[in-house]
């Protein structure tokens, strides 16, 4: 094929080539998005049905956790070196 590149560059080009070719091919057949599209259900999708909504706005007991005044400080510390946007 070219004179000046070895026989296993050759090979290299026409694999890439192929490659390159079942690609652009492939994607012909995948929507624009990505992604394939279903109809939703009739009804609206609430949520699942096995885990309850929360009642208010105050937490469970179990879901906070009292700190030290030591802790409380070391956070404070903690988010001022965060960077903001």
């Amino acid at each position: 094929m070219l004179p000046s590149i070895s026989l296993a560059q050759e090979i290299g080009l026409v694999v890439l080539f192929v490659a390159a070719l079942a690609w652009v091919l492939g994607r012909g057949h995948v929507p624009r998005d990505g992604r394939f599209h279903h109809p939703e259900p009739a009804g609206a999708f609430e949520g699942l049905p096995a885990i309850p909504t929360q009642r208010g706005t105050a937490a469970h007991p179990m879901e906070s956790v009292q700190l030290t005044e030591a802790e409380e400080q070391a956070f404070a510390g903690l988010i001022r070196t965060l960077p903001r946007h």
